[in-house]
């Protein structure tokens, strides 16, 4: 049986008992969404996976991004990005540098993602340490512990976020070879408004949703106040007390809510350290539909 085995900390759970090569029955399948709000961050360890597999286990959540950048594909399966600093051929096989900062996957996008699947192949270790960590903040958390005036004050204001941010953060790091975006994919990501303070479709709470990657502006605010407000949440929801490191192995699977956390991969490791880890991108187009929900979750939950 399947046991959700929670971390602890303020963030995470290891899904126990579940081979996802095979499709997830309706009874599990529930017990993933449920734990996947309830928890934010779900590890699946000891998995293994083809192209197709990863895929359909992914797209029960929702329909898969394929990334803007169109770049480090996996072959005749587009929505997989792979993830990786290996050179074969002198050549990158995967992205390298992909969320090396604080951020939240697609809120750029007019239809948000809901989560996010990695899928380890190769971790580095030095001194028997897994490197290469994934970071995440809990945007439930964060939100309930602003100060209420603050909450009335922006209660029912948007953000601008804007994907070339994220994309310029990048690239002025040292070393960086990401190019600047060219026209085309610029006008494919415009910068898009979300409201500051989402309702999170599976626990029905209150999350903060403005990220330092990708948020320039809240729109109904001068640019000075917004300015300094922003300076402020995310300094604010990048506390200590709010964060979760999550250290990765062969084999896992890593499945986190992308609408109620933020994310930092950490880069701790050097070019001769090898990485890989394939990727695909879930988009929120079936779970702010209460319909899907009521059918989703209308199962029990497991006993852990």
């Amino acid at each position: 049986m399947m046991q959700i085995i929670p971390t602890g900390e303020t963030l995470g759970a290891t899904v126990e008992g579940v081979d996802l090569a095979k499709p997830l029955g309706a009874r599990d399948f529930a017990a993933v969404l449920r734990a996947l709000g309830e928890h934010s961050v779900l590890r699946f360890p000891a998995q293994q996976l083809d192209a197709a597999q990863l895929k359909a286990f992914a797209g029960r959540f929702g329909s898969l991004e394929i990334n803007v950048a169109g770049t480090f594909q996996e072959p005749g399966h587009p929505e997989i990005m792979i993830l990786s600093n290996i050179v074969e051929n002198g050549r990158h096989i995967g992205a390298r540098d992909a969320g090396q900062d604080w951020h939240t996957d697609m809120s750029y996008s007019e239809t948000i993602a809901l989560a996010n699947l990695l899928y380890a192949l190769k971790i580095p270790r030095r001194d028997g340490v897994a490197l290469g960590g994934t970071e995440f903040a809990n945007m439930h958390a964060a939100y309930a512990a602003l100060p209420e005036e603050l909450k009335t004050r922006l209660d029912g204001m948007t953000v601008l976020h804007d994907f070339n941010k994220f994309w310029e953060m990048m690239r002025q790091r040292p070393g960086s070879l990401r190019p600047p975006l060219s026209e085309e994919q610029r006008k494919k990501k415009p910068p898009v408004s979300h409201p500051i303070f989402l309702t999170h479709p599976i626990t029905g709470k209150k999350v903060l949703y403005a990220n330092p990657g990708y948020a320039i502006r809240i729109n109904e605010l001068p640019e000075r106040d917004s300015d300094d407000i922003l300076a402020f949440l995310f300094e604010h929801q990048l506390q200590p007390r709010f964060r979760y490191l999550y250290r990765w192995t062969e084999g896992d699977l890593l499945f986190w809510d992308d609408i109620g956390t933020l994310h930092n991969a950490q880069a701790d490791y050097g070019p001769d350290e090898p990485r890989l880890i394939k990727r695909c991108q879930v988009m929120a187009d079936k779970v702010f539909d209460p319909g899907f929900i009521r059918a989703a979750l209308n199962e029990p939950v497991p006993v852990s």
